[in-house]
């Protein structure tokens, strides 16, 4: 069905690949000037070091070790911007089509902790997308409760009423956003035209349907607070005596489109899969898989989409763009189309450097010019078959024997219904199964049991990745490396929006879980360089993997060039050179570069010089605490002493959409004056920052009291007062009261941890000294 399609919109192309040869392409340019200048420098310590010009080998020869790696880091970076490219969707001509031509697509929502992610939020991204443009008997939305809470169950049934009422308004006012919070909010209502028939009878509606918006927010709302009791009986009966990881398979059809109409309403299915305390689960990536399975024996669309629950769809016409990639260019060249992540809640000036504007453009439009951009594990549009394995060499092999049950059942179970799905796939044969209720009652005991991967290929060549807590890269590699590319996707206005951290907690457990599960993707057998000799990833694919796995290795290399001035500063000795010798304007006319660079790009960006500052302070803050955790987790995980978990982070629940004048909300607005200010906790992540920050004062303490240093140099001196002030928030949390101050728990350990560093760098230059005077 896809191939003849793009047949016949030749004359009128669905999709458009551009290079992009402006903004990027100078980047790259700068660039490579910088990399010349690292090399420039790398050439000079080896010159100073075989010349015995220096003073202490060990800090020259650490220095040198953590300027090679920036080096190799830079070249990898320089990989990525030199061929950017951008992909131009044409919406309105595929919509133009019957409704019998377009493809179906499965909606995949997943959730797991109904506390950690509240179930409002969850209910507005399902809202958003049953209500997308696109024909509602080519959907289905499937909801993922890994938390197995009734509560959630309880508020997509609660959805599942209000949808009724709010999908035939979004289409018969055209409304943009369509997830209702948002739209309720003021500043995303539809105002129509100026005939004041109309302007009345909408705002009549609009008034309406806000109104039962409310209602269904305080019903959710009452039942999450215990205000509302949810009687075990009925479709809860099933959650009686059940834990958050004890508990059966529940499948439930709260919403079924049985006329099969194109205005309808789409299927909406609530699944929580099998959970036994002995039975790995495989934290998002099985959820996923479990999905895979559950939509293919129910409704088998070709395509299907993953969002995160906080991640709601903010272009109506999202599906359309992603057909128009998936139908306008040949399959391989468009596996999967993965769209940015954008975000609602940014915090002003960005304390916590969550906005992903510039890191986007470089990332997202560089991979595009060569295999793709990596799969971000939300936003993401697949083919359903390459999910399931097949690749460009093996597609044909296995339609040929896909009436050999033996060997589909080796790879994908031995479910009879899941099964012929899949020969439905292989065929582009996607007749869905009529009665979904009664799909639902044989899936149960099946492919949503905690044994059903047993002995198969899932999580390994088949479905989501099981061997880092970062399945999306680990799974679009493996795409990737098969021969296909992928497409990235930029529509505008944004196609989704959701969250971000907004409090410094929840931002370091972040970055811990993603250093650690990058690391355990780098240092295994899916390492994409094996990929390179042994697979279908190209060379430059590969390298740009290999840049974003070695994230967290680059901020360790960077903390320890940064406890680089206290040492020498410590010990009289220097790493960086002298204010007179030459070889300081190559490093002070490439940090210059780079970081002038970095400001224009972010102004072009639209953000500010504040934005850029603080992504420059926390980047350091990060290396220090979330990304020294994660490193360590992953050592341990390698080492075989513990298992990695996946944290789920909390996320901000959407605000009421309530009068804005109300009292309500201005006792809100004022709790808003410290939202972005630092908070800390008792967790241990705050003890390696705190001690990085003592360690500095130490330092520059003893110079100022008759400390020995005439061989350190100002830019030891330089470099580490601005490490003080990029760790200042942590010294305001060492005066702060309350959330805002450090622990007094926290604040002693750190102290006795930078006590013994700074004995630790005295002892070492006195060996250092005995070993050269000797």
């Amino acid at each position: 069905m896809e191939e003849n399609s793009s047949v016949k919109l030749v004359s009128s192309p669905l999709c458009q690949k551009i290079p992009i040869k402006s903004s990027l392409l100078n980047r790259a340019k700068i660039n490579l000037i910088i990399l010349l200048l690292l090399i420039s420098l790398l050439v000079y310590r080896l010159l100073s070091y075989f010349n015995n010009d220096i003073n202490n080998g060990f800090t020259w020869f650490l220095a040198f070790l953590c300027e090679s790696w920036f080096t190799f880091e830079h070249f990898l970076s320089l990989n990525i911007m030199w061929t950017p490219v951008q992909f131009k969707t044409h919406p309105q001509t595929l919509s133009q089509r019957d409704a019998a031509e377009l493809p179906a697509v499965d909606l995949f929502v997943t959730t797991a902790d109904a506390t950690l992610e509240p179930p409002i939020m969850t209910v507005n991204t399902v809202l958003s997308l049953m209500a997308v443009d696109y024909p509602a008997h080519k959907l289905a939305c499937y909801v993922s409760d890994d938390g197995c809470s009734p509560l959630t169950l309880y508020s997509l049934v609660e959805a599942s009423k209000f949808a009724r009422l709010w999908i035939p308004f979004c289409k018969k006012y055209d409304v943009q956003v369509r997830a209702p919070f948002r739209y309720f909010s003021g500043s995303a209502a539809f105002r129509p035209s100026d005939d004041d028939k109309k302007r009345s009878e909408f705002h009549l509606e609009w008034r309406g349907m806000k109104k039962e918006y409310e209602n269904m927010r305080q019903k959710i709302e009452e039942a999450a607070n215990g205000a509302v009791q949810i009687e075990w009986g009925g479709d809860y009966a099933t959650f009686e005596n059940t834990t958050k990881s004890d508990h059966p398979t529940i499948i439930k059809v709260i919403w079924e489109n049985k006329e099969r109409g194109p205005e309808g309403i789409p299927h909406l299915v609530y699944v929580s899969r099998e959970k036994r305390p002995n039975c790995p689960h495989h934290y998002k990536a099985g959820a996923m898989n479990v999905l895979t399975r559950v939509s293919g024996a129910m409704t088998n669309a070709p395509f299907m989409l993953n969002v995160d629950c906080d991640m709601f769809a903010n272009n109506p016409k999202i599906v359309l763009h992603a057909m128009c990639c998936f139908l306008g260019l040949k399959p391989q060249d468009c596996a999967f189309v993965q769209f940015p992540q954008d975000f609602y809640n940014q915090l002003k000036d960005d304390p916590f450097a969550t906005n992903m504007a510039a890191a986007v453009q470089i990332v997202g439009g560089g991979m595009a010019g060569i295999q793709g951009p990596l799969y971000i594990g939300t936003g993401c549009f697949h083919r359903r078959k390459l999910i399931y394995g097949f690749s460009l060499d093996n597609n044909a092999d296995v339609q040929g024997k896909e009436d050999d049950r033996k060997v589909l059942k080796e790879s994908l179970g031995n479910s009879t219904e899941f099964l012929n799905s899949v020969t439905q796939i292989l065929k582009d044969d996607s007749s869905p199964v009529q009665d979904l209720s009664s799909a639902a009652a044989q899936l149960s005991p099946q492919v949503a049991g905690c044994d059903y991967e047993q002995g198969t290929s899932w999580g390994t060549k088949v479905g989501w990745g099981y061997a880092s807590v970062t399945e999306d890269i680990l799974t679009g590699m493996r795409i990737h490396r098969e021969g296909w590319s992928s497409v990235w996707c930029g529509a505008n206005p944004p196609g989704f929006l959701g969250t971000v951290p907004t409090s410094l907690p929840v931002c370091l457990l972040q970055k811990k879980r993603w250093t650690t599960g990058l690391l355990q993707v780098f240092f295994s057998k899916n390492n994409p360089l094996f990929d390179t000799l042994y697979a279908k990833l190209g060379f430059r694919q590969s390298l740009a993997y290999i840049w974003i796995l070695n994230w967290g290795l680059s901020s360790i290399f960077d903390l320890c060039y940064s406890l680089l001035p206290t040492y020498c500063i410590l010990t009289n000795s220097n790493f960086l050179p002298k204010a007179h010798e030459p070889a300081m304007v190559l490093l002070v006319v490439r940090l210059l570069i780079q970081h002038l660079q970095n400001l224009c790009f972010n102004l072009q960006c639209g953000l500010s010089v504040r934005v850029w500052w603080n992504g420059l302070r926390i980047a350091k803050i990060y290396s220090a605490t979330s990304i020294l955790f994660g490193f360590l987790c992953f050592l341990l995980n390698f080492v075989g002493i513990s298992d990695v978990a996946f944290e789920v982070t909390q996320k901000d629940q959407p605000d009421s959409c309530d009068d804005q004048d109300s009292d309500d909300h201005k006792d809100h607005d004022v709790s808003k004056n410290n939202v972005g200010r630092f908070t800390f906790d008792e967790s241990p992540m705050f003890i390696p920052g705190t001690t990085f920050l003592f360690v500095h004062l130490t330092a520059l303490a003893l110079s100022l009291f008759g400390h020995e240093h005439d061989k350190v140099g100002v830019g030891e001196y330089l470099y580490s007062v601005l490490m003080v002030l990029c760790f200042w928030p942590f010294v305001r949390g060492l005066f702060g009261k309350g959330k805002y101050g450090i622990p007094s728990s926290i604040v002693l350990k750190a102290a006795g941890f930078a006590f013994i560093f700074v004995h630790l760098c005295r002892a070492s230059a006195s060996v250092f000294l005995i070993k050269r005077d000797g």
